[in-house]
């Protein structure tokens, strides 16, 4: 076992890089556009902002403070709560599991798409090319069969280059990184949408995505649509800002560091929301369609929409496409990095194994597997499966889960409410019990019903049953059953970590942030009987 202290981020600043950049995703660009065109343009801003504050950033104070306060993985952290718990920790790092080997792919196609906009190598078919040449799609889900190696050796770099900057550690490598990738992403995108708005139809894009339609607000859909875009673009729900928090100082401001991830993601989905439908505006006004006939979201809109804007731009095409495609690498990059180490970080506490081990077997076998399933011919079926299901009944039922058990089952939210108190510039007050107790888990509930209403009374893109119940329900209920599984197998260690947190946090004035506790991988296997008592966290 090592004897070294857990890492910790250099600065606070380093600690909001790394928590934008795994906010800041694909989503943000392809995703929010759409979602706030079609849900009442400029009126959509209003349930939008609601949604923030009520959920999205209460959720992050909470991620924030369960990470801080027990100072280790979420596994580790929830076992600290309450044994029992745990088992919602392996779900969510089952999750990023599967999210991890699908996401990486969506990347090397963007690394791909970088080069071919240099020479709009698409040609004059951006559709056919993206499906059949570059893909090389099969004609429908089945096993896979053949390889793809135009996506799979940028799919290698891709991972090459995440397990380098994992097994360089929390500030070496981490934080490092998204000091890097941040401001580039911002000043790419930034100069993406200056030159998207300088083209002949940016105007009409502008309107056709911020003129409201005040009617909209009365329609229960668009406010659900503005808490799901806010839930899934914030990187809560699956572990990764537990992980990251682990790593902060005793000393930090949780609920103001809350605020500026919150409104900082927000803020670049606004700008990705400018740049697109700038874009989109010129497109139709080319085709002499209505902007509405263009409008899309997901892949099509960043490997069939943007090549085709990208070929009739009369000036700058290669930069346009350079810079557009750049920033789907580095923002898919950044969030990549942070799925992963929720793995990495799971695997250390329970093993005690050096980062750069953890790295190399989580790391790689997570790598394997997205080299031998994705870039195949029937790839992109299991990935659009994968990202629906672990997506609805992954990330958002964990995340329901999580605030039912320690809000209502655990009642553990007057004590996280003391604890960031405690050391944070905004104090907590009734508002965040509400948000937590109250209005995010009805309406996550709610979002739950409403999708197993859908997906039971019609198949998921018409796939066949037995596709759908393995690549589909399979995945969905296999992260689950891991969970439990895992949770289930003894672990001493975590048992002799859990008893001695619960006497120095017992000795703890109320209102103060805790003392240190013990770190995983400073407490070797216990020399104990088999009697030796079980801890019980809080």
């Amino acid at each position: 076992m090592g004897q070294q202290p857990r890492e910790q981020w250099g600065t606070r600043a380093g600690f909001l890089l790394a928590a934008i950049g795994s906010a800041v995703g694909l989503g943000n660009i392809w995703r929010f556009p759409y979602i706030a065109y079609d849900n009442g343009g400029g009126a959509f801003l209003l349930p939008y902002l609601i949604a923030l504050l009520t959920a999205g950033i209460p959720l992050l104070i909470l991620e924030y403070s369960i990470g801080h306060r027990y100072r280790s993985s979420a596994p580790l952290a929830y076992r600290r709560i309450s044994r029992p718990a745990e088992a919602i920790g392996w779900w969510q790092v089952a999750i990023c599991f599967v999210i991890a080997i699908y996401y990486a792919v969506i990347v090397a196609w963007a690394v791909r798409y970088t080069w071919f906009a240099v020479g709009q190598q698409w040609g004059d078919d951006p559709d056919g090319f993206f499906f059949n040449d570059f893909l090389q799609v099969s004609d429908g889900p089945g096993m896979v069969s053949g390889f793809v190696s135009g996506v799979a050796w940028p799919l290698v770099a891709v991972w090459a280059l995440v397990l380098t900057v994992l097994a360089l550690g929390v500030r070496k490598g981490i934080e490092k990184a998204n000091k890097i990738f941040i401001p580039l992403l911002v000043v790419l995108f930034v100069l993406l949408v200056i030159q998207a708005l300088t083209l002949d139809g940016a105007t009409a894009g502008l309107n056709a995505l911020f003129t409201p339609d005040w009617g909209a607000m009365l329609d229960g859909g668009v406010w659900i649509a503005a808490y799901g875009q806010i839930f899934f673009s914030l990187s809560i729900g699956f572990a990764i800002m537990v992980t990251y928090a682990s790593y902060l100082r005793r000393k930090v401001n949780l609920t103001g560091s809350a605020m500026v991830a919150g409104f900082a993601n927000s803020s670049f989905e606004l700008l990705a929301g400018i740049g697109v439908f700038a874009a989109l505006g010129f497109m139709a006004a080319t085709a002499g369609t209505a902007v509405d006939e263009v409008a899309t979201a997901g892949i099509g809109l960043a490997f069939v929409a943007f090549p085709q804007i990208i070929s009739t731009l009369p000036l700058g095409g290669a930069l346009f496409g350079v810079l557009f495609f750049g920033c789907l690498v580095i923002a898919g990059l950044s969030s990549l990095i942070s799925i992963v180490q929720v793995i990495v970080s799971a695997v250390q506490d329970r093993t005690g194994l050096g980062r750069v081990q953890t790295v190399l077997l989580v790391g790689g076998a997570t790598a394997l597997a997205s080299v031998l399933l994705f870039p195949t011919p029937q790839g992109l079926y299991f990935l659009d499966t994968f990202d629906h299901f672990i997506n609805q009944y992954g990330i958002a039922l964990a995340g329901l889960v999580m605030v039912l058990v320690f809000g209502w089952l655990l009642r553990r939210l007057p004590l996280f409410e003391k604890h960031a108190n405690a050391i944070s510039s905004i104090r907590l007050d009734w508002w965040w019990k509400i948000a937590l107790g109250g209005i995010t888990p009805v309406l996550l509930g709610f979002m739950m019903w409403d999708s197993l209403r859908a997906e039971l009374t019609s198949q998921y893109e018409g796939y066949p049953e037995g596709f759908l119940l393995v690549a589909g329900w399979g995945v969905a209920i296999g992260a689950i059953v891991f969970g439990i599984a895992v949770a289930c197998v003894p672990w001493k260690r975590a048992d002799t970590i859990a008893r001695r947190d619960a006497e120095r946090v017992a000795a703890q004035p109320d209102g103060e942030a805790p003392a240190q506790l013990d770190e995983p991988d400073k407490i070797a296997a216990p020399r104990t009987s088999d009697n030796d008592q079980e801890g019980k966290g809080h």
